[in-house]
C-alpha cells in the first residue's frame, strides 16, 4: 500500500476524474485511475455496503477467469482474489434420472473460480480507499451533468445537492446507467436494450455434516432444455443454486405442492439438498416464495463516449445475460484496454476515447450475442450426443495442434483474445471441421463401395439364413 501511494503522489495530476457507480468496475477503475495521479472521485447511489447490514442488487455468483484475474492484476488484487475463491474445473451435468457426467473446462490445471460478489466489491472498495488521491462518496445519486462543461449534480438522501467539476466523467453504474441517460439525448446514439423471456431465482444448498453436500470444484448444471439450474460453490460450504426458467413458466407454480411436483419431476437430487435438515420440503417451498423471479436484460449501445468528456463502461455500456460467466470479466477488461490506450496515447484523451470505442465496441457486442448463445448450450445442446462428441474431437485437436484449433471456450475464459476474433475464429474452426469430417464421411462410404464392388458378397451366404429364420418363424405356434 505504501508504494502505491508514493506512485500516485510522485505523478499528481490537476486532472479530476469522476467515477459514477462505486459496483465493481467502478471501485477497479478508481484503482487505475489513482495509480496514474488522477484525483479519483467515486460517486455511489447507495450506502457503503462494507456497512451495509444487508446488500441489495444482483448477487449470481461471479466465475472470474482469465480476463478479470488480469485487471486484478494490473492493481495487486490477483492473489488476494484468487485465495478467497473456489476453482471450478469443469461443469457437472446433473440428468434427471441423477446420473452425472463432467466437461471439463480446459486442460488439466484450467479453471474458474466462483467468487462472491459483495465480498469482492468490499476488496475493490477498500482498495480504490488506500490510494491518497482517491475519495469514495456514498450516498450521491447523479441528478443531471453537462457534456460540455463536465459539471455534475448529485441528490442526497438528506435532500441536499452537491456539485462538482470534472475532466473526465466515467460511467460505471450499471445497466440502467444514469450517466448514459445523455447519451440518449444526443444523435448518432446507437441504443438497444432486450429482456428475454426468461427470469431467474436463486436457492441455497446448504452444508451437510458440515461440508459441501456436492462436489465444490464444479459448475453444477440440470439442464432441462427449455430451462435449467445451476449451483455454485461458496466458501462457507454452501452452493448458491440459480434456476433460470421462462417467466411464463415461474408463473405457474403458484403453491408449496406445484413447487415440490415440480422440483421432483425435473430435479429430485436436489429436494434431498436443498433447505434444512430433517426438512427440506419447506425450506424449499419456503425459499421459492421468497422473492419473486428476476428479469435478465441485455445492453447494446455505441459510441461509448462523448468527446473528451465521457467515457461507458461495464454494464452501462454493455450488460450481457449471465450464461457465459464473462459480465464480470468483460467490465474488468474495460479497465485494462483503457488503461493500455492511456499509456499508449500518453493520456490525451481526445484520441484515448474514441479508440477505446473503436476497439471496445465490436467486442462487447460480440461477447452479448455469445451469452445468450450460451444460454441455449448449457440447458440443451450438453445433452447432445454430437456436442459432446464436439467437445472431445475439438479437445483433441487443440492437443495435437493448439496454434491451429483452439476451442471457442478456451479463447474467451482462458485468453484475452478479443471477443470478436474468437468469435471470428470458432465460425471459421467449425467450418474446417465440419467440412473435414464430411470428407472423412463421404470418403469411407466412397472406399467401402469401391471395396464391395472388388469383392461382391455371396448373396446365396446373406438369403440362406434369412429364408431359414423366416421359416422357423412361420412354423412356430404359441403353446
Amino acid at each position: 500500500s505504501v508504494s502505491r501511494m508514493e506512485e500516485a503522489a510522485s505523478k499528481p495530476s490537476s486532472k479530476v476524474v469522476a467515477v459514477v457507480g462505486g459496483g465493481l468496475v467502478g471501485a477497479l477503475n478508481a484503482c487505475f485511475f489513482a495509480r496514474r495521479g488522477f484525483q479519483v472521485q467515486v460517486f455511489e447511489a447507495r450506502e457503503d455496503i462494507r456497512r451495509a447490514r444487508t446488500v441489495k442488487g444482483r448477487s449470481i455468483n461471479l466465475a472470474l477467469s482469465h480476463r478479470g484475474r488480469q485487471a486484478l492484476k494490473h492493481v495487486g488484487l490477483e492473489e488476494k482474489i484468487v485465495s478467497q475463491g473456489i476453482p471450478m474445473h469443469a461443469r457437472m451435468i446433473h440428468s434427471p434420472s441423477g446420473k452425472l457426467s463432467s466437461i471439463p473446462y480446459g486442460r488439466k490445471g484450467q479453471y474458474i473460480l466462483s467468487v462472491d460478489r459483495a465480498n469482492l466489491n468490499r476488496e475493490l472498495l477498500t482498495e480504490a480507499e488506500t490510494y491518497p488521491n482517491t475519495q469514495l462518496n456514498f450516498d450521491h445519486k447523479l441528478q443531471d451533468w453537462s457534456a460540455e462543461t463536465g459539471l455534475m449534480t448529485f441528490a442526497r438522501s438528506d435532500g441536499s445537492v452537491q456539485e462538482i467539476q470534472a475532466q473526465l466523467i466515467v460511467g460505471c453504474d450499471g445497466a440502467f446507467s444514469a450517466v448514459r441517460k445523455q447519451f440518449l439525448r444526443r444523435s448518432r446514439f446507437n441504443y438497444s436494450q432486450t429482456y428475454i423471456p426468461h427470469g431467474y431465482m436463486e436457492l441455497t444448498m446448504p452444508p451437510a455434516d458440515g461440508e459441501f453436500a456436492m462436489k465444490p470444484n464444479y459448475l453444477h448444471i440440470w439442464p432441462r432444455n427449455t430451462f435449467m439450474m445451476i449451483a455454485l460453490p461458496n466458501l462457507d460450504k454452501t452452493f448458491t443454486c440459480t434456476l433460470f426458467m421462462p417467466f411464463e413458466e415461474f408463473e405457474k407454480i403458484t403453491t408449496g405442492e406445484e413447487v415440490m411436483a415440480f422440483f421432483h419431476k425435473h430435479f429430485p437430487d436436489t429436494i434431498p439438498l436443498i433447505g434444512a435438515p430433517g426438512s427440506p420440503a419447506d425450506a424449499l417451498r419456503r425459499d421459492y416464495f421468497r422473492l419473486p423471479a428476476q428479469a435478465m436484460v441485455s445492453v447494446k449501445c455505441s459510441p461509448y463516449h462523448i468527446g473528451d468528456k465521457c467515457v461507458l463502461m461495464g454494464d452501462a455500456a454493455h450488460a450481457v445475460v449471465p450464461f457465459y460467466g464473462q459480465g464480470m470479466n468483460a467490465g474488468f477488461e474495460d479497465c485494462i484496454v483503457l488503461d493500455e490506450m492511456m499509456e499508449r496515447f500518453e493520456e490525451d484523451l481526445s484520441v484515448v476515447l474514441p479508440e477505446y470505442t473503436r476497439v471496445r465496441v465490436p467486442d462487447d457486442h460480440a461477447i452479448a450475442d455469445l451469452a445468450m448463445y450460451n444460454y441455449i448450450e448449457m440447458r440443451a445442446h450438453v445433452n447432445s450426443r454430437w456436442f459432446l462428441f464436439r467437445k472431445r474431437l475439438d479437445n483433441l485437436l487443440y492437443a495435437v495442434m493448439p496454434k491451429a484449433v483452439i476451442p471457442l471456450y478456451t479463447m474467451v475464459t482462458f485468453t484475452r483474445t478479443p471477443y470478436h476474433e474468437a468469435v471470428e475464429r470458432w465460425h471459421w474452426q467449425n467450418k474446417v471441421i465440419n467440412g473435414g469430417l464430411l470428407l472423412g464421411a463421404t470418403g469411407a462410404a466412397v472406399g467401402l463401395s469401391c471395396l464391395l464392388a472388388k469383392n461382391p458378397p455371396d448373396v446365396n451366404q446373406l438369403v440362406r439364413p434369412a429364408e431359414q429364420l423366416w421359416s422357423r418363424l412361420m412354423a412356430w405356434r404359441p403353446a
